[in-house]
């Protein structure tokens, strides 16, 4: 079984179709091979596991989506599960009530949080490597907040898209020691604005992590994909990103070609994308200065 999809409902999880979560994990884990990944996906803001037009197990968290939205790409598929391996491990769909106002999806994403810090426990009680994590959105405040209630170790990898969260929230979440790639882009910049400017700030002069950390906390990388020199660095490690073709999209982390083989590498071959190394390649902050430069420094390398 290389999916198995959950949703948050009423205070608990409960796997999609039925049946209790206790021998839905066991099923799942059954055939996983040690050393294989186990890969939670979160989803972000106005999906719905209880609306069947947004439920995002018919759309990114399916591994065929059953929908025409452009957007709707199978997230599961492009990171590798599905292809009848044995060791291509388990993929968990996290689908949780993000409906409704942007302050109801804030609160309910705490309470997503508390879910979600269970299931890994859990997990990690049957399985012996660490959980990885993939998130868009409000999934990441969902993630993040179950990182802070969770001891060091249960968590790998994090793979934070377009996160709407705040930059406080990090300090919390990385006391667990996880690997956190955060993917930031300047088409995210009004979703962010809209995040600032609706949600009050937990602590003063508090900025969302679309303006990323900057370097300044450990086990953590901004990919300012939207980022020139960024895109020449990862072009160097065999990830050729194209520039951005909006001006605004919140979808660009997961629809961008290229940006899924990067994730998928580093979940399946972290040891070939250690963080230090990608750190010292990519740049710290964006230099508009350089952007013409780096234009061609990337048109020069090979295809």
């Amino acid at each position: 079984m290389p999916l198995l999809n959950l949703n948050a409902v009423d205070g608990a999880l409960r796997p999609v179709g039925g049946g209790g979560l206790g021998p839905a994990l066991r099923a799942a884990l059954a055939g996983v091979e040690s050393g294989a990944p186990v890969l939670v996906m979160i989803h972000g803001f106005r999906f719905s596991p209880a609306a069947p037009g947004t439920d995002p197990h018919s759309h990114i968290l399916a591994l065929s989506p059953r929908t025409d939205d452009r957007r709707a790409v199978s997230w599961p598929r492009h990171m590798g599960f599905g292809r009848g391996v044995a060791a291509e491990g388990l993929c968990i769909g996290f689908g949780w009530e993000a409906r409704g106002t942007i302050w109801q999806a804030w609160r309910e994403a705490a309470r997503a949080a508390d879910l979600l810090a269970s299931l890994v426990t859990r997990l990690r009680a049957q399985h012996p490597g660490p959980v990885d994590i993939l998130a868009h959105s409000l999934g990441a405040r969902v993630a993040l907040r179950a990182m802070a209630r969770l001891s060091g170790g249960a968590i790998g990898r994090v793979i934070l898209m377009a996160a709407a969260e705040y930059r406080s929230a990090a300090a919390d979440a990385q006391r667990g020691g996880a690997e956190v790639i955060n993917v930031t882009s300047r088409e995210n910049d009004l979703f962010d604005g809209l995040v600032e400017w609706l949600i009050r700030k937990p602590a003063r002069g508090d900025r969302t992590l679309g303006r990323g950390l900057q370097g300044h906390a450990p086990n953590w990388l901004d990919v300012q994909v939207d980022c020139v020199q960024a895109r020449v660095a990862l072009a160097g490690f065999g990830y050729r990103i194209p520039p951005p073709v909006r001006r605004i999209c919140h979808w660009s982390a997961y629809l961008r070609p290229g940006l899924f083989g990067f994730y998928r590498d580093l979940i399946r071959d972290r040891d070939g994308l250690p963080l230090a190394e990608l750190s010292d390649a990519l740049p710290k902050r964006t230099a508009p200065s350089a952007r013409r430069g780096a234009h061609q420094a990337l048109a020069g390398l090979p295809r």
